[in-house]
């Protein structure tokens, strides 16, 4: 079984609920666990509330704790550089930290994280100038990181890396479209069991993706064990004339996968599941 470093922080938040005096989903209970966690990632910085210039938009109560869609909507006119999802309560809580390039057509991103047990969900943008916005939802959903993967083991490895584009029916270079990207991979958190081997299932996930359009970024994102199987992203960006969309990931076993489309070529086909 992998095992995670566990820092002073980490180590703290341990302790601090273990303590069963604190029930689960109590608000002085998230409020400690947040200052923690704003501790160990954020360090000393102010972190303002957004009010509606971030939202998260996430079930109150997840059909699939393995599997939670997760929206962070951005006001237009707000430019951020950077957007960490955080799920609070997980293992990791970190989810992934979002960086916008040039070719960004705006801060907003969608994707699919696992739930560990009932918890809130924090949104942090860092403003251009260097200011720190949050937001919160609270989702419901128990067992996400210990979940069984849905896909067959060896099926899951025969597909290993391969990239899925999703583009609009239309581009018109100069114009903000919205675009998905998803990664055939197991993500495999180090918690979930195999019941054949009666073992642990190595920690194997995508660590790292990047988006570029016409050789600029549109996004850079460092991801962790709290992003589902099978990475899903959807974003916004700015076609340019002539231009391919380029999708580039590693992950923790030193794999790379890439994937180049071509704007004029790909827009508008619906390509095959992965």
């Amino acid at each position: 079984m992998t095992r995670y470093p566990l820092s002073g922080p980490l180590m703290g938040l341990l302790v601090v609920f273990s303590t069963p005096v604190l029930a689960a989903g109590d608000a002085a209970d998230d409020g400690v666990r947040w200052d923690v966690l704003h501790d160990m990632y954020f360090k000393d910085r102010p972190i303002e509330e957004a009010g509606d210039r971030i939202r998260i938009d996430a079930p109150a109560r997840a059909y699939d704790a393995a599997l939670v869609p997760v929206r962070v909507e951005v006001e237009p006119s707000l430019r951020l550089k950077t957007l960490s999802l955080l799920v609070d309560k997980n293992p990791v809580p970190l989810a992934a930290t979002f960086r916008f390039g040039p070719a960004s057509a705006g801060s907003g991103i969608e994707t699919r994280v696992r739930v560990n047990e009932y918890t809130n969900v924090h949104a942090v943008g860092e403003t251009e100038d260097g200011r720190l916005l949050m937001t919160e939802a609270y989702v419901k959903a128990a067992g996400g990181c210990s979940a069984p993967a849905v896909k067959d083991p060896q099926e899951a490895m025969a597909r290993l890396g391969r990239i899925k584009v999703k583009l609009p029916e239309t581009l018109t270079p100069g114009s903000p479209a919205t675009a998905q990207v998803m990664i055939s991979h197991p993500n495999s958190s180090g918690l979930q069991f195999d019941q054949i081997s009666r073992t642990y299932i190595p920690a194997h996930y995508v660590q790292s993706i990047a988006i570029r359009v016409g050789g600029q970024t549109v996004l850079e994102a460092d991801t962790d064990i709290s992003i589902s199987e099978d990475p899903n992203l959807r974003f916004s960006f700015v076609p340019v004339e002539g231009g391919s969309l380029e999708v580039v990931a590693h992950d923790t076993k030193g794999a790379t996968f890439t994937r180049t489309v071509p704007l004029a070529a790909a827009s508008g086909k619906d390509e095959p599941a992965l």
